[in-house]
């Protein structure tokens, strides 16, 4: 017999993260193990090179709420949370990053701020990056909100808390993770945006910088854009 159904998945995506995952796991149990509420983790290895298969694996081994989903090669976050989504069994589904930017202390109110909405994302109000991560941020969310005609302050934020029935009327493309508050509204869905800590990386380097995204990224805007203009929009009912 399969086991009952969580309550709570919570998705972690981990791209050669073998030096933050035991931090940011004892950090995430002690939160779960407070909430004391059905919960599953799953972990997507995003075609990592370093041990951290492995070191899930161990956890997985100790912990029966954990789950490893493997990504056969980098495909990026998009794909690895879209990975993890379609395999979540809880009605809630939690996202948050690796790499110990976030905190997982601040889950508990997010929950708690659900109630009223299909999803709460994080707002990265005081950022601990260096100075021009900090500055672009600022400026891709300026031209984020001023194409899509949204007010949303950190679009990009992986800490969310959503809904899991809202889940199939998300938009998937390589890309999307950018844009998951505009998204979720286009579809309908009442979505809050809440402050939440951030911290600096403590191991590693980002795998996401200036270069290596703000063309693509611009593209991806466009295509929400365009989406945004030909969204699907009517009212109809069937007589009796």
């Amino acid at each position: 017999m399969s086991a009952p159904a969580p309550e709570l998945s919570v998705l972690l995506p981990a791209f050669n993260e073998e030096e933050s995952l035991p931090v940011v796991w004892g950090e995430l149990r002690a939160v779960l193990d407070a909430l004391a509420r059905p919960a599953e983790v799953i972990f997507v290895d995003d075609g990592s090179a370093d041990a951290t298969p492995g070191i899930v694996r161990a956890f997985r081994a100790a912990d029966p709420r954990v789950r490893l989903v493997r990504l056969a090669a980098n495909a990026g976050l998009s794909a690895a949370l879209d990975a993890g989504f379609r395999r979540a069994r809880g009605q809630i589904v939690v996202t948050l990053d690796s790499d110990l930017q976030n905190d997982p202390r601040d889950i508990p109110r997010m929950l708690a701020s659900l109630e009223g909405y299909d999803a709460v994302t994080g707002w990265r109000q005081q950022r601990d990056d260096p100075w021009l991560k900090r500055v672009s941020s600022k400026v891709a969310n300026r031209i984020r909100n001023t194409i899509t005609r949204e007010h949303v302050h950190d679009s990009a934020c992986t800490l969310r808390v959503i809904r899991r029935g809202c889940l199939p009327c998300l938009p998937r493309f390589r890309g999307f993770h950018r844009f998951v508050p505009t998204l979720l509204r286009l579809a309908g869905c009442r979505v809050l945006e809440l402050p939440v800590g951030h911290r600096a990386r403590r191991f590693g380097v980002s795998h996401y910088g200036i270069r290596n995204r703000a063309f693509v990224a611009f593209e991806d805007l466009l295509a929400v854009r365009w989406m945004q203009s030909r969204w699907l929009r009517y009212d109809a009912s069937e007589e009796p």
